[in-house]
């Protein structure tokens, strides 16, 4: 098998998201060459709350990561959905879930998980204030240009810059011009819904007693307004309210100032807490440098990579299944061991190695895009047919149902290939990950 030192490989990372982030940790165990390209001075994570399962696990295991991360979290055991008068309509357990899987699910705050992986790689190779102007490329090399007139030679360029990649609008900017661009890659995002969410300050256990439980629950009120509400730690509450839909969300987005914020939150200050009271406590109780305004939006591209770029996260998924960072990072993970296994830096073998990354992980984004479509209908749905499924699946299905479903999702759990495998310690399924070419002929030699 001719194989090549992957030393000699270079590659650009532009943004320095959570997945960014990961790749460049991955490049770095391998020892390729790399440098992220981050607009912003400094970068802020999006959101408060953040949830892992046991799809991503195995990856933070094998990088030494997830008992620090245990450290920073609280284990979810239920999550619960109720109507506005407080009536629960379902409490989806999930006791057995490490049992059959392994691990636990995890929730912790979104920043503290990013600034762990920020602090394992060198601050040096984080450039920040980088606007990326054009991405020009040849045979041989591809080249950035920033705004600052700085300038980045290498193989690869990957687009990690967000639901709005500069990258890939680049990319499909110079593909349409070729004429080769799918037509749904051509089309906007849809906007699910518009929400706010929040960290509260440290809450009074006393007045809050749920904060003292070692465990956490998600909770959701399901009516005009979806509001959800979870304990990030044992002194903080993560908030997150809907507040529009569809163009009725875009048509508003005059209002979103930031010193809009907290007026418009008002409306929602007689909504039910699922903590008793009314929302109203931990709106106030939350720092305005804590509270945020998003589009959640969705959207499934065709087109992850051509010449010498290639895409992460090319697949918007609403967030009520809570796999939109996870799938990101699941790229990172693929696209790393693909970038592994290639045995030169020709184009011919870039290509190569990106037609499989997006062979590995396309079926199964497509299928937890399609698995957030449902959940969000299933939690988040007003109409009345929505209502009624959601009677129908959370109150007259059996549990096993529910609990095949989470296990259907926990089977494919990626990990990296040039790394020692973490076995499967669960009962339930486990999806078989493609081997590593380049290990097994080092297995070989050996």
């Amino acid at each position: 098998m001719e194989t090549t030192d992957t030393k000699e490989l270079s590659v650009m990372i532009v943004g320095a998201g959570l997945a960014g982030v990961l790749l460049a940790l991955l490049l770095e165990r391998q020892g390729i060459s790399y440098s992220i390209l981050e607009r912003a001075q400094m970068v802020k994570p999006l959101g408060s709350v953040m949830s892992i399962s046991a799809n991503i696990m195995p990856v933070l295991e094998q990088l030494g990561l997830l008992e620090e991360i245990e450290r920073i979290s609280k284990p979810c055991e239920t999550i619960g959905l109720y109507d506005i008068p407080m009536n629960k309509i379902a409490d989806m357990g999930i006791l057995d879930y490490k049992r059959m899987t392994g691990y636990q699910p995890l929730v912790f705050s979104r920043p503290q998980f990013y600034e762990l992986l920020v602090s394992r790689i060198p601050s040096h190779k984080i450039l920040r204030g980088k606007r990326v102007l054009s991405i020009e490329e040849t045979e041989d090399s591809i080249m950035i240009s920033c705004a600052d007139k700085s300038q980045y030679q290498g193989d690869i360029v990957v687009g990690a810059d967000g639901a709005y990649s500069g990258v890939r609008q680049s990319l499909y900017k110079r593909m349409e011009h070729e004429d080769i661009l799918p037509q749904s890659d051509m089309e906007s995002m849809k906007v699910g819904y518009v929400c706010t969410v929040g960290t509260t300050k440290p809450m009074d256990p006393e007045k809050y007693p749920f904060l003292q439980n070692k465990a956490t629950t998600f909770s959701q009120v399901v009516g005009r307004d979806l509001l959800s509400v979870s304990k990030v730690d044992s002194k903080h509450y993560s908030w997150h309210i809907k507040d529009g839909k569809g163009e009725e969300a875009a048509s508003r987005n005059s209002e979103w100032a930031p010193e809009t914020v907290e007026t418009s939150l008002k409306e929602f200050y007689a909504l039910p807490s699922p903590l008793g009271g009314v929302m109203k406590d931990l709106i106030q109780a939350t720092p305005r440098e804590s509270i945020s305004k998003v589009f959640l939006e969705e959207k499934m591209f065709e087109t992850w990579h051509h010449g010498r770029v290639v895409l992460i996260a090319c697949h918007k998924m609403l967030p009520a299944a809570g796999q939109g960072a996870v799938n990101a990072m699941e790229d990172a993970v693929i696209l790393a061991n693909c970038l592994y296994d290639m045995r030169a830096t020709r184009l011919s073998d870039i290509t190569e190695a990106f037609q499989d990354y997006r062979e590995q992980r396309y079926p199964h984004a497509k299928a937890q895009f399609e698995s957030s479509r449902l959940v969000a209908k299933l939690t988040c749905g007003q109409s009345m047919m929505e209502s009624f499924i959601r009677q129908v699946v959370f109150k007259w299905l059996p549990d096993s149902f529910q609990r095949q479903s989470s296990l259907k999702t926990a089977s494919y759990r990626p990990q990296i290939s040039f790394l020692p495998l973490i076995e499967n310690r669960g009962e339930g399924p486990l999806l078989p990950q493609k081997s590593s070419r380049r290990r097994q002929h080092e297995e070989v030699e050996h």
